[in-house]
């Protein structure tokens, strides 16, 4: 018998991260397909909220190529729709920080992206696929900065797991921008927007029938606390199996908040 066996009906809506979580990248961790499937037999509504930097169907797409089938979840909420939505309605060419891909998800999405180095706003989903050193892109940063570009980061993480490996993110280049004094508006946890999506597509319940469930603790716990949410803390995901940090709520200025939970995983 687990936590999760004997979870709490009044949770209704699980919402419940994906990398580090579900699965590591490459394949789904050990029961966590199970577990979704439970919740849903359970009267549940599941939304996968991501910091993914893409529109929900390249989510989609993902998540069964790894191995999760698409009847496992009710909704998607990503970070990149979040993103995308704000980007369209700028009305005029950004520039991009990220691969191809992803300059494709913006461009069928209503996104227009300029290889003329003359924009004001910068789309960053992640690194490029060639450069994975955040010293690699300094001198850019600088440019920018100096030049008043604001960037729009699709993805708040600063790393995610691949398998056993450590993938660095669009969050870690946002921090040094920032640090530099570049302006900075982030999209997906623990920011707001993302949230209110995610608590849109399950039909707006009360705060006190969603569970958060997530791996990161500047993004997951973070955010759940900020939205009055219960959460529990995966700690077998990227912090590799640290226990929670006692002074969390201390440092955000969270009174007493603690999730409900530690576990290592879905199982």
């Amino acid at each position: 018998m687990t936590f999760w066996d004997t979870l709490d009906p009044n949770y209704r809506v699980i919402l419940c991260d994906v990398w580090g979580v579900i699965h590591d990248g490459k394949r789904p961790y050990p029961g966590a397909v199970e577990r979704l499937l439970r919740w849903q037999s359970e009267g549940r509504c599941v939304v996968l909220i991501t910091n993914a930097p893409r529109p929900k169907e390249a989510v989609e797409t993902y998540l069964e190529r790894v191995g999760v089938p698409d009847g496992a979840w009710d909704a998607i909420a990503s970070s990149g729709e979040a993103g995308i939505a704000v980007l369209r309605e700028l009305g005029r060419p950004v520039g991009l920080l990220g691969t191809p891909g992803d300059r494709v998800d913006l461009e069928s999405h209503g996104v227009s992206v300029t290889d003329d180095g003359d924009f004001t706003d910068l789309c960053c989903t992640g690194f490029e696929e060639h450069r994975w050193e955040i010293e690699e892109y300094t001198a850019d940063l600088e440019r920018w900065a100096a030049r008043g570009v604001h960037m729009h980061c699709l993805n708040p993480d600063r790393i995610v797991l691949y398998g056993s490996r450590q993938i660095p993110c669009a969050g870690a280049i946002a921090d040094v921008y920032e640090a530099i004094g570049g302006k900075v508006s982030w999209y997906g946890k623990p920011y707001p927007a993302i949230y209110e999506h995610a608590l849109r597509r399950a039909g707006d319940p009360a705060r006190e029938q969603v569970l958060a469930v997530g791996d990161g603790l500047q993004t997951d716990m973070l955010g759940a606390a900020r939205m009055g949410f219960d959460a529990v803390f995966v700690s077998g995901g990227i912090h590799a199996g640290e226990p929670f940090p006692q002074d969390f709520a201390d440092r955000h200025g969270l009174g007493d908040w603690r999730p409900v939970a530690v576990v290592e995983s879905l199982l």
